[in-house]
Parts: structure tokens; C-alpha cells; sequence
């Protein structure tokens, strides 16, 4: 399992933006990078410079998967039929710590993977303990007896700045199916990603 041995709204500020829209996030405050040079005037980025933002965003966004792991999800997705970006945004919505965070089953992502990863969740009625697991269309994902009375589940599906999308649908408050898999522009980002820079950066 990745772990983040830094604060991880460390990258929202060094992105410059709420990259996960919650309202505790540090840029909210301080709209500059971290550390002692944060205040300085940017520099013009360079193409490359750009690509790798849009990569190190979208990598980070989804709980900060690692490199390996990311590009062999890229990797996949040049060999599906269709447009790369789309095809690699449709791969990783169809992770199931991603599907578990857009069921409002967990506050963070991280929350996700850790909720998935202690074996609270189950999938068509197995516990399922591997976080990177890929979703099918009709899989049924639910909490598991003990998740259901989780104060960090409670608290997950109370709050207000996020809404469970169209491609899940919900079952009641403890189960959801996968309905199909989403196009960019379907999946609720608070922030504006860039794939198509992400397929640049990689097809260097």
C-alpha cells in the first residue's frame, strides 16, 4: 500500500489549489508554497514543467499512488481502444478506494484506503482488502457490519461539500453499484485535471 510520509496538503500547496475541495486545506490560508522560499515569484514553468505538474496533481488527487503503480495504470490505458486521458481517468475511477471515497463511505481518500485496506469493505459480498482492486460495471460495493457504525463512516456521509456522482448508485446508506465508467468530464473534481498533459509527459 502507498503511505504519505508528508502532510498531504503539503501538495495542495505546492500545487497552489485545494486539489481535494476540503475546507480544512491549508491553501485556503496561505495560497503559496511550503517552506521558507514559498513566497517567492514564481518562475515561468517550461512545457515539461507543466506536464509534470499536471501528472504529480492527478497522482496526488488520487491518494498518491506510486510511480510505478500510476504509470502502469497509464500504461494500460494507451492499450485500450479510444483516447488515453479518458481511458486513464476511466481506470483509475474504477479503483476501489476511489469508488469507496466517491461513495461517501470514507471523508478522504486516505481514509479510503485505510477503511479497505483494515477489511471493512466487501465487494459482491467478499471482504476485499487490496485498495488498487479494479471495479467492474454491477459490482456491488458495501460496508462491512462493524464499518457501519465507524464515526469516520458517519462523519464521511454527513458532509456537505460532496456528492456521490452519477456512475454510483446508491443502495440505501451502507451499499452502492458501480454503474459505468466515467468520462472526465463526469468525474467531480474540484479542480480542473489535465490528462491529455499526463499523456504528453509519459509519451515523451
Amino acid at each position: 500500500m502507498s503511505k504519505r510520509k508528508a502532510s498531504k496538503y503539503k501538495l495542495d500547496r505546492r500545487m497552489g489549489e485545494n486539489i481535494w475541495g476540503r475546507p480544512k486545506s491549508s491553501v485556503n490560508r496561505r495560497a503559496y508554497g511550503p517552506g521558507q522560499h514559498g513566497q517567492r515569484r514564481k518562475s515561468k514553468l517550461s512545457d515539461y514543467g507543466i506536464q509534470l505538474r499536471a501528472k504529480q496533481k492527478l497522482k496526488g488527487y488520487y491518494g498518491d499512488v506510486t510511480e510505478k503503480q500510476f504509470k502502469r495504470t497509464y500504461q494500460e490505458a494507451t492499450k485500450i481502444k479510444g483516447d488515453t486521458g479518458q481511458n486513464l481517468i476511466g481506470l483509475l475511477e474504477r479503483r476501489l478506494d476511489m469508488v469507496v471515497y466517491r461513495a461517501k463511505f470514507a471523508p478522504t481518500i486516505f481514509a479510503a484506503r485505510q477503511i479497505v485496506s483494515h477489511g471493512h469493505i466487501r465487494v459482491n459480498g467478499v471482504k476485499c482488502n487490496i485498495a488498487s482492486r479494479r471495479i467492474n460495471i454491477g459490482d456491488v460495493i458495501s460496508l462491512g457490519d462493524k464499518a457501519k457504525e465507524m464515526a469516520l463512516v458517519i462523519e464521511a456521509q454527513a458532509l456537505p461539500e460532496r456528492e456521490v456522482p452519477d456512475y454510483i448508485s446508491p443502495d440505501g446508506t451502507d451499499k452502492v453499484s458501480y454503474v459505468r465508467v466515467p468520462t472526465l468530464d463526469e468525474v467531480p473534481y474540484p479542480v480542473q485535471m489535465e490528462p491529455n498533459l499526463v499523456v504528453e509527459f509519459y509519451s515523451r
